[in-house]
């Protein structure tokens, strides 16, 4: 197909971020010829999976696989059906209409603007603490004399640092498909070697919900692989050079493969809760450091190697997930900065906002967003967090995923999304079960703060 070797950005199609009412990509606002997919482009919907899964995300399912079994696997399965809907809506609105999300949350209201400038802010701060922690917890099991764990949370930090100031989106798509390829073959190999029961896996896919397991259901269907990152996937494809309509059906294959994948892994990750922790009537420490006591089960079970092998499959979780949101989230703030600009009538930072250009990366914002997010937060490494820190964080980040599936129903459904492209019946069910779903859990997790 001749359309294939086209290569994005060329003459008649619209840069990302400028608006209209026609799908960008050719001087008549014609559709432009449709790519066809190959799993050689598969990318953007690796980066964004493998960013969102990190160390907090196993262990929640494997407490879930702990407590109740093989019982909520149909909620893994569900899960991931949620994230396949919420990615692809986002990869749409990019594609579809050559506007970055943050460009179409602007469209909604200035309430959009204020909300995601204290989001950012905020969460930034407290995320980059946990994210070098999560990442430092198995270096030092690995390396138990080499180094302090806050000294190990620093170099992770500061690795992370130089590599996304170093590289451009290319570099760290493929460091993130390794990491992905760890991850997954590391937890799929122990999946297997505790032996599932088949059985008792296939009566898990019945939707059943046990006594007191309605918290841990929600959590498998709407936590796992969900954060602001979700919000990044059209930020990585428009840097991966799919700019305009044309790249849809490349789109959402990339999208399908990627969410795929982290369900395969969630449900291996559930098999050894089941198996390793319920069928023992074991209980795991809180936060991250109950897979360090996962990691001390498999060694006396499987022996050194098999502790060892989990243990690196630990570290590519989370540092896959502190490279993506130092990318990602920073590629979202320089968008925010630029709209920001343009909205003030001032000029927008030409290393900003025309995402076809890649130079977003080099710009102000997104390496002031990189440095926010590295050396602040090693404050709290050394600190308990504030009280009202603490709060800000968990309200702040409890409504960013109802409010991310809200601004999708709406965007999708309304004149700003060319017609061809608006959502049909099976989009908008699953959006608006998203939506209702994540406010549950807002809920929720604003009832569960320490006020």
């Amino acid at each position: 197909m001749a359309a294939e070797e086209t290569a994005p950005g060329t003459a008649g199609s619209a840069a990302p971020g400028t608006s209209g009412g026609t799908a960008p990509g050719t001087a008549d606002g014609a559709a432009p010829a449709v790519r066809r997919p190959s799993w050689k482009k598969i990318g953007p919907g690796v980066v964004v999976a493998a960013t969102g899964v990190g160390a907090g995300d196993l262990v929640a399912t494997l407490v879930a696989g702990s407590k109740f079994g093989y019982t909520l696997l149909w909620a893994a399965v569900i899960g991931c059906i949620v994230k396949i809907a919420l990615a692809e809506a986002t990869g749409r609105w990019h594609l579809a209409t050559g506007r970055t999300i943050f460009d179409g949350w602007r469209g909604l209201g200035a309430w959009t603007t204020v909300y995601f400038a204290g989001y950012v802010v905020i969460w930034g701060f407290v995320y980059g603490a946990t994210a070098m922690s999560s990442s430092a917890l198995p270096l030092q099991a690995l390396f138990p004399d080499a180094l302090p764990l806050k000294a190990w949370a620093v170099l992770t930090g500061l690795v992370g640092l130089l590599f996304v100031w170093t590289n451009r989106y290319a570099v760290v798509e493929k460091i993130m498909m390794a990491f992905v390829g760890v991850m997954f073959l590391v937890v799929v190999y122990v999946a297997i070697r505790v032996s599932p029961d088949l059985g008792d896996a296939l009566a898990g896919l019945v939707p059943v919900l046990p006594s007191g397991s309605l918290i841990y259901t929600l959590g498998l269907i709407g936590g796992v692989g969900g954060t602001i990152t979700m919000a990044a996937y059209g930020y990585w494809i428009n840097a991966k050079g799919w700019a305009d309509s044309s790249w849809m059906r490349m789109m959402r294959l990339d999208n399908r493969v990627a969410y795929l994948t982290t369900g395969i892994f969630v449900v291996a990750m559930l098999i050894i809760g089941a198996e390793l922790l319920h069928s023992s009537h074991l209980a795991l420490a809180s936060g991250d450091k109950g897979l360090l006591d996962l990691e001390s089960v498999l060694e006396e079970r499987f022996g050194s190697s098999t502790a060892t092998l989990f243990l690196i499959g630990f570290f590519a979780a989370s540092f896959s997930s502190l490279v993506g949101v130092w990318h990602g989230v920073s590629l979202m703030f320089a968008d925010f900065v630029a709209r920001l600009r343009a909205a003030r009538g001032g000029p927008a930072d030409a290393g900003v906002a025309p995402l076809a250009r890649g130079e977003q990366e080099r710009s102000l914002p997104f390496r002031g967003y990189l440095l926010w997010l590295t050396f602040p937060p090693m404050i709290l490494l050394w600190l308990d967090r504030p009280f009202g820190l603490v709060v800000a964080y968990g309200v702040l980040g409890a409504f960013f995923m109802p409010f991310l599936a809200a601004t999708l129903l709406w965007l999708l459904n309304s004149e700003r999304t060319p017609r061809e492209w608006r959502n049909g019946p099976v989009s908008n069910g699953l959006l608006g079960a998203s939506c209702v779903l994540f406010v549950v859990l807002c809920v929720q997790q604003v009832r569960d703060l320490p006020w």
